[in-house]
């Protein structure tokens, strides 16, 4: 029975070869991916993330994903438009901080605190009022000309001394 079974599907695939129905398929002429490297017992996870273009932070655990969001807090609330705005984005990390340090998962234990609303608005207002800096080309300094303080030598002020 399973020679029958076996030799109708070969027939069905040596058919289907013969229609070009395997030609142009994804992925064709190409390594398999992974061939030849070590075994990770993590490939389908990574290549998960990385076929979805998702960020590697969400395999961290909770306390971890929170302290990496409250070290990125300057640069995210950089662009936004307003000092209320500003405070709202504190105010819901605050929130999911609260909520963990309430209920707290099987991750390390990791220090977290909910964030100072006032200093981050004190910065972004700093941030904002401070001049922009553009990049100026310096001219290069004259030929013959020393570029830097030329170094005075020990040596005549040792001779002053004995003398």
């Amino acid at each position: 029975m399973t020679e029958a079974w076996e030799a109708s599907v070969e027939a069905k695939i040596q058919d289907a070869v013969q229609r070009g129905e395997f030609d142009d398929l994804p992925g064709m002429g190409k390594p398999i991916p992974g061939r030849g490297a070590p075994y990770d017992e993590a490939w389908w996870i990574k290549s998960f993330l990385e076929r979805e273009a998702l960020p590697s932070d969400l395999l961290l655990p909770t306390s971890l994903q929170l302290r990496r969001r409250i070290e990125q807090v300057p640069d995210e609330v950089r662009d936004l438009p307003t000092e209320q705005s500003v405070r709202d984005f504190v105010g819901q990390l605050n929130a999911q901080i609260v909520a963990w340090l309430r209920f707290p998962d099987d991750g390390p234990r990791v220090a977290v605190r909910p964030v100072n609303t006032e200093d981050v608005v004190r910065r972004w207002r700093a941030e904002r009022t401070r001049p922009k800096v553009t990049s100026t080309v310096t001219e290069p300094a004259a030929v013959g000309t020393p570029s830097r303080r030329r170094r005075r030598s020990w040596w005549p002020l040792w001779r002053r001394r004995r003398g």
